[in-house]
């Protein structure tokens, strides 16, 4: 067994993690903009400092620690993912993929049943794209449209694509999180989606069967367009490829190859213009990767010095059950994204502990992923400061503290979720036969 860890070597190991947390959100406030710090720069002042945490050894082994931290073989896959994404998404966007997908989803939109059709369509847009920015970008100027040709709450119009989006931002096989979050607990997507199919769909079917019992608005729309079939393949296919089990990295490959032969027939894409787009799309992800490794490195840190065994001491003190272990995963989460106004960088920071939890308490890997990736999309979902509702205030002229409240997806979705970890009826889906680490 191994030693106690004092409360004071304990908080001092977490103290790099409390370092950036309130180094982000202390300068965000004062300069009114969670936008305004960079995230490279937060990770990067906080993993110098944490150099400073471990005692008793050279300066040269300490940024070792954190070198050993970054080039884990899960981080260095994690950002192959990333990169193949980023080749895929731009690609998909050049050869006419996503306004082919929007044009596929609003020509399926019945006039007479303008709310829960916008709902279903910002469903479909975001789980074939992965991403619920370039989802609201698109949707939020036609819901407000429609909301100006009726009367209707432009708010509660933008409200139904925000929430929408992010059903796909939880769900989609190329969302930042879903790779995050299958990535730091070691599962297959294709298992997280199944997982997460049971929290997602229901809030989903509630939600839409609420909007079809709130009053119609009725809107003659214009035509959105020509919509060009085969330009959508690439999307079903990553869809389908992901759910038979093929590696989810040789699914983006092919993925990517194919949206580019699909662009280059149909003369949307030249060949050279397709390795431009591939180009622009890895660049995209810039950011993203640097993070990845700045943050595996200072967990790192953090595990060597003790801080995540004096966590785990703590809740095993406080006798844990799987059901506290699973809360406390969500509520983690939910606290790190309020921070950081960030549900890909929420999941990262708080990814280590989920998984030593769920070790220890028997939590299937896609249970757990899942759990984070619901949360973090739920905070995301519901802060006024998030990148997504500061986009979508912008796009529609409305303050996003007026949409908040007509926010019903988001928190829909959060109560099935803590139902799903409360209940917990599926019983095969968790694995009851599986012991807690250590159980005799």
């Amino acid at each position: 067994m191994k030693d106690a860890i004092s409360a004071r070597k304990g908080l001092l190991a977490l103290s790099p993690l409390i370092v950036f947390l309130l180094l982000y959100l202390l300068l965000s406030l004062v300069a009114d903009d969670f936008y305004a710090v960079p995230l490279t720069v937060a990770f990067l002042a906080a993993s110098l400092y944490s150099l400073f945490i471990i005692r008793g050894e050279s300066i040269s082994r300490r940024f070792a620690h954190l070198a050993e931290g970054a080039a884990q073989p899960g981080v260095m896959q994690m950002l192959w993912i990333f990169i193949l994404a980023g080749a895929f998404a731009a690609t998909a966007k050049q050869m006419g993929a996503i306004d082919a997908t929007i044009s596929l989803a609003l020509t399926s939109v019945p006039p007479g049943f303008v709310l829960s059709s916008l709902f279903l369509a910002s469903c479909f847009i975001s789980l074939a794209t992965g991403t619920s920015v370039g989802t609201i970008a698109a949707l939020v100027p036609i819901a407000g449209s429609m909301a100006e040709q009726t009367g209707a709450s432009t708010a509660m119009m933008v409200a139904i694509v925000v929430g929408g989006a992010y059903f796909g931002d939880n769900l989609s096989f190329i969302s930042d999180t879903t790779i995050v979050a299958t990535q730091t607990q070691g599962c297959e997507m294709k298992d997280k989606f199944r997982a997460n199919i049971w929290i997602a769909m229901p809030a989903a079917l509630i939600c839409l069967a609420l909007y079809a019992c709130l009053p119609g608005v009725n809107v003659e729309q214009g035509h959105p367009g020509e919509v060009s079939y085969p330009a959508i393949i690439p999307y079903i296919y990553i869809i389908v490829a992901a759910l038979c089990g093929m590696n989810v990295m040789l699914v983006l490959a092919s993925a990517t190859v194919l949206a580019g032969a699909i662009g280059i027939v149909s003369g949307a894409l030249t060949p050279f213009g397709w390795l431009r787009a591939m180009n622009d799309g890895i660049m995209g992800m810039s950011e993203l990767i640097i993070v990845t490794l700045l943050a595996a490195g200072l967990m790192q840190v953090i595990r060597r010095a003790g801080g995540i065994d004096w966590l785990m001491q703590l809740f095993n003190r406080r006798k844990g059950s799987r059901r506290k272990a699973e809360l406390s995963m969500a509520t983690m989460v939910v606290l790190t994204d309020f921070c950081t106004a960030n549900n890909t960088i929420a999941i990262l920071s708080v990814g280590p502990l989920a998984k030593q939890l769920a070790e220890r308490y028997g939590i299937p890997a896609k249970r757990a992923a899942s759990i984070l990736d619901t949360f973090s999309c739920l905070a995301q979902g519901i802060i006024p400061y998030g990148a997504q509702m500061l986009i979508a205030s912008g796009l529609a002229a409305v303050n996003p503290l007026d949409i908040i409240p007509y926010l019903y997806y988001p928190y829909i979705l959060g109560a099935v979720a803590i139902v799903y970890i409360i209940v917990d009826p599926l019983t095969p889906f968790r694995g009851n036969n599986v012991k807690m680490k250590n159980e005799k």
